[in-house]
């Protein structure tokens, strides 16, 4: 361990001597750099230093709004908001690469935002992000069908809504009226990648990132390090922070390197951040006595060391989700709610130290569509035992081997806070009899048993994507099943019809009364166990400047500035 630390730091330290502006930060670990594959946040974050969308989430606007990107200004729309015009920013060219002829990265076109959501829905791309698109782009549902059937002519005729008018301006033709898209926009899903390097790379195309953005990877050490570097030919687009002007320091990006580290658990990162190896990093619970004061503000001996502390809610819901498929927890509705109903809020509270806030339904605070009223399965033990014995488990005894039903709780981490909260939660549900199994798996094991529905129960949390409520309610929206972002394959058909009404309804208030009802829905049929919506401290270094938490991070580094 002690070499590993010293490795890092004296890479922090090579980086300032050398002149350079250096960004470092921590990040899990990625699945890769192929934008149609970042589906946790971890990717993301390293998918969006290279690879852009034509649209991004403002960096400092609360509420949040969208702001073009690629695009050289926000879209156009046709009266019956079916039609919607994009012109792209002159001057925007991919890295240099290899794959290019000559090494010398071309122009992005119209041509290539069309092959992007296009090869997003080719489902031989194994994409984790096309239910951001389906049922709403005219053709692009029959594309995704041909290529499945491998059909080249019936493809090349497919995606009639997707449309290159000319090298600098895209028109996207819409079966519906969708208020969402240009959030949609927004998403790693969405980001542009030019198809010589996906057919240079083939299958290693994920190990080989190149993109338009801000920053080229320079080296990529998996499961310990990514090292990216300022692309010298983005600074050339001439952007800026729309929201602030702010280019005092010269053009965006601000910093010349970002490297990430990639940490296994909050306290090694706290270690990393003490020693100044790291910028910034999470709060993490064991270390808020020693970090905040009974006010909750900074304890004087941090302050005095140079670290600022910034508290915001996040658009985030912690949940225990039940795979549907499941045999025993699936097609058993009285279990699930017994369960919901063992989950003992005020103790779960109490081990978050009050940072993090009761969550009654999947839509967080701050979004209209959030339910205010507490969940019909609040904690209740006494009910609890008796939905056990309506659910055919009277005490928590199997009837089948007259022991207790043992369940199997998939989680995606072995670090100390994982391993504490596991052991709350089959607490929880030895107090009804039951026997909860914790199983522990490194982040691509985990999402691989999600994706191919071997979990029973799992521990999971959703970052909004975007500021809506449908963002959280698609979890649940049956065609968005694994390996969709819908994780607990849950169905239900006026869930369904509510949620389809909801996406063509353009009236806000009337959108935020089906939204209410779905979400009703949910906290019947209990596929969830709601866990908390977390506030999200962090802590960073004098250094950093123009710093501000983000629900939507991504990319946004560009407007960091650092400095000794």
């Amino acid at each position: 361990m002690r070499s590993w630390l010293l490795g890092v730091c004296l890479c922090g330290a090579a980086c300032a001597a050398s002149g350079e502006s250096v960004f470092r930060g921590e990040l899990g670990r990625i699945r890769g750099f192929d934008p149609a594959q970042a589906s946790d946040i971890a990717t993301a974050m390293a998918v969006s230093q290279v690879y852009e969308g034509l649209l991004q989430v403002g960096y400092r606007a609360r509420p949040y709004r969208v702001e073009p990107n690629l695009a050289a200004e926000l879209p156009v729309w046709s009266e019956d908001g079916l039609t919607c015009t994009i012109r792209l920013r002159p001057g925007l060219r991919f890295q240099d690469d290899p794959c290019f002829p000559g090494g010398r990265g071309r122009v992005l076109t119209a041509a290539d935002v069309v092959y992007s959501i296009q090869r997003v829905a080719d489902p031989r791309t194994g994409a984790t992000g096309y239910w951001a698109f389906r049922g709403h782009i005219a053709g692009l549902d029959a594309f995704r069908e041909a290529c499945g059937m491998g059909s080249a002519s019936n493809v090349a005729r497919a995606a009639t809504g997707l449309e290159a008018v000319d090298a600098q301006t895209l028109r996207f033709h819409l079966t519906h009226p969708w208020p969402q898209f240009e959030w949609v926009l927004t998403l790693p899903a969405a980001f542009v990648v030019p198809h010589e390097a996906v057919t240079t790379y083939g299958a290693d195309f994920a190990r080989h990132p190149v993109g338009s953005g801000p920053y080229v990877l320079q080296h990529w050490r998996p499961n310990y390090s990514l090292d990216f570097i300022r692309n010298p030919q983005w600074a050339a687009t001439g952007r800026r922070d729309l929201e602030t002007g702010r280019e005092s320091a010269g053009p965006v990006p601000h910093i010349d390197r970002v490297v990430w580290n990639v940490v296994g658990d909050a306290s090694t990162a706290w270690l990393l951040f003490l020693r100044g190896a790291l910028d910034v990093v999470g709060l993490a619970r064991d270390n808020g006595d020693a970090v905040l004061t009974a006010e909750g503000r900074l304890t004087g001996d941090l302050a005095a060391r140079g670290v600022r502390l910034s508290a915001a809610p996040a658009l985030d819901t912690y949940y225990i989700g039940f795979n549907m498929d499941d045999p025993v927890v699936g097609t058993n509705r009285a279990l699930r709610q017994a369960l919901t109903c063992a989950f003992d809020r005020a103790a779960w509270l109490r081990y978050h130290q009050g940072r993090v806030v009761e969550a009654s339904g999947p839509v967080p605070p701050g979004i209209e569509g959030h339910l205010a009223t507490p969940s019909p399965f609040a904690f209740d033990l006494e009910r609890a035992r008796r939905l056990l014995t309506q659910a055919g488990y009277p005490g928590g005894a199997d009837p089948l081997t007259g022991r207790r039903l043992e369940l199997r709780l998939e989680l995606g981490a072995a670090d100390a806070e994982t391993r504490e909260t596991a052991e709350l939660l089959v607490h929880f549900m030895d107090r009804i009899g039951l026997s909860l199994m914790p199983s522990y798996n490194n982040r691509p094991t985990f999402f691989r048993k999600l994706e191919q529905r071997r979990a029973q129960l799992f521990a999971l949390n959703w970052a909004a994507d975007y500021p809506d409520a449908e963002n959280f309610l698609q979890l649940f929206y049956g065609p968005n099943a694994s390996p969709g972002p819908n994780r607990t394959n849950y169905r239900n058909p006026e869930f369904d019809r509510l949620y389809e009404q909801a996406l063509t309804t353009r009236e806000t208030a009337a959108r935020a009364a089906l939204y209410r009802r779905m979400a009703e829905i949910v906290q019947t049929d209990c596929p969830w166990i709601f866990r908390h919506h977390p506030v999200t401290y962090a802590l960073y270094r004098q250094r950093l400047r123009n710093y501000a938490p983000h629900d939507f991070p991504y990319g946004m580094i560009k407007y960091y500035e650092c400095g000794e």
